[in-house]
């Protein structure tokens, strides 16, 4: 943090030192060109102009300061009486910048001042005629002034908006982070439900077909083989479930660990597939295309409906893409199974995967037949501005 505010306190610093020379070089050029005065520049009037070019080092930490020193050294230089520089010149930097920090009615308070103190020694000392003096040049410089006024303001404006945006972009980000740590422990807390389940009725068909085993043993050996054949049927089809469900749970504890992405879609394919679900996959999403919200957001979308898939929709095939379209992100995971199944907790998901969308600004929608398959599309933009 102190390295990267040491790099932009000296990237500011050079265009300041630009402004500064530029303001400097523009004032003494003027002041050898003007004619008018009693007394030609000297080494005090170049003075003056490096003074005023100096002051705008400091314009970011010390707008106003800056702001009066910069009034009150262009009244000096004028009791001199040096050939003139008008009042806009050196000037208007110092009113961007105060305006620019947010002090509008300092910049706005001395236009005022200078505009009619200028004023009142034109008419005084000046063989001008009034009307070209009010209609001319006091306009003149008072649209100069509005103007450095208006665009520091904004600045000003258009800098909050993107740290604004930025901030949103952050606490968005926050709050997902926090959305998908709930999301892999009440993820763990169901798988968990389901091992118990899964073992206990499993244990149950084992006890009650080992009962009947024994009690057959010795006068029917065909009762005994069926049994056993119950008992190793079930205890094949536990176990494979029991596989698929810890994989699911090993997936969900990487998960809370690492960076989540588009990339990593390869991850859930082979656990899906390796549950016996065909899944195919195509991801074309550049690298870089994505901000991390979206990435992570895209792969809870694919985890989610792949896990959805597994567990209730008894399908054979699947097939997963991510691709981007008309600048936008498209996910869709369909499959060929029984479509939507009354009474499972896929709604409950469904909300949490369009809620989350939603917040970056897109749209989930799902849909199926009974027995037509079900599909899960999301949209949503490539990035959110920081």
């Amino acid at each position: 943090m102190t390295r990267r505010t040491s790099t932009l306190a000296a990237a500011s610093w050079v265009p300041d030192a630009g402004l500064a020379v530029l303001l400097a070089a523009a004032l003494a050029l003027v002041m050898a060109t003007s004619e008018g005065g009693s007394r030609p520049p000297d080494l005090r009037a170049y003075a003056f102009a490096v003074g005023l070019g100096a002051l705008l080092l400091l314009r970011r930490r010390l707008p106003r300061t800056v702001l009066v020193l910069t009034t009150l050294a262009t009244f000096a230089y004028y009791t001199f009486d040096y050939p003139p520089i008008g009042v806009a010149l050196p000037l208007l930097a110092a009113l961007f910048s105060a305006a620019e920090r947010g002090l509008v009615l300092w910049p706005v308070g001395t236009a005022v001042v200078v505009l009619t103190v200028a004023t009142a020694f034109r008419i005084r000392d000046d063989d001008v005629p009034l009307g070209t003096l009010l209609g001319y040049e006091s306009i003149a410089n008072a649209a100069l002034f509005a103007a450095a006024v208006a665009v520091g303001h904004l600045v000003r404006s258009r800098r909050l908006a993107t740290e604004q945006r930025a901030r949103i972009a952050e606490l968005t980000e926050a709050q997902l982070r926090r959305e998908t740590e709930l999301q892999v422990r009440a993820e763990r807390e169901r798988i968990s439900r389901e091992l118990h389940d899964t073992v206990g009725h499993t244990l149950s068909v084992i006890s009650l077909q080992a009962g009947v085993a024994e009690e057959a043993v010795g006068h029917d050996d065909a009762a005994v083989a069926r049994a056993v054949g119950r008992i190793r049927e079930a205890s094949r089809a536990s176990l494979a479930e029991l596989r698929s469900l810890v994989r699911l749970l090993r997936r969900s504890e990487e998960d809370g660990d690492r960076l989540l992405s588009l990339a990593a879609v390869g991850d859930l394919t082979g656990a899906a597939a390796a549950t016996g679900l065909d899944v195919r996959s195509r991801v074309t999403v550049p690298a870089g295309a994505l901000s991390p919200t979206v990435d992570a957001a895209a792969y809870r979308v694919v985890q989610e409906s792949l896990t959805n898939i597994i567990r209730h929709a008894r399908a054979a095939h699947a097939e997963v893409r991510a691709e981007v379209v008309d600048g936008r992100l498209l996910v869709r995971v369909s499959d060929d199974g029984d479509g939507p199944v009354a009474g499972t907790d896929t709604g409950a998901g469904l909300l949490g995967m369009t809620e989350r969308v939603r917040l970056l600004g897109g749209t989930l929608s799902a849909a199926g037949e009974p027995g037509k398959g079900f599909t899960v599309e999301a949209r949503m933009p490539t990035r959110i501005d920081r």
